[in-house]
């Protein structure tokens, strides 16, 4: 994923472009824009720590039933190793 910036953005408070790509990843996932994974990698981060910058802002995770099967899927699948 390619993301330019225009340095002349008039008015807008300085940010460095790490916090751009955070702040972007945590909008388009809170949006359900983006998976975890990708909202992870946007930000340029591993998922344990996007998931602690969610945390530390109180924005939940995206966790339904689709997530909770695959995880049983993959619990059980370790489980029998």
């Amino acid at each position: 994923m390619e993301l330019t910036l225009n340095s002349g953005l008039n008015g807008a408070p300085r940010l460095s472009e790490t916090e751009v790509r955070r702040e972007l990843a945590i909008v388009l996932y809170q949006r359900e824009k983006l998976s975890l994974g990708r909202a992870a990698q946007l930000a340029g981060m591993k998922k344990f720590e996007f998931n602690e910058l969610l945390a530390d802002r109180d924005i939940p995770m995206h966790y339904g039933m689709a997530e909770l099967k695959q995880d049983l899927v993959t619990a059980r699948s370790l489980a029998a190793r």
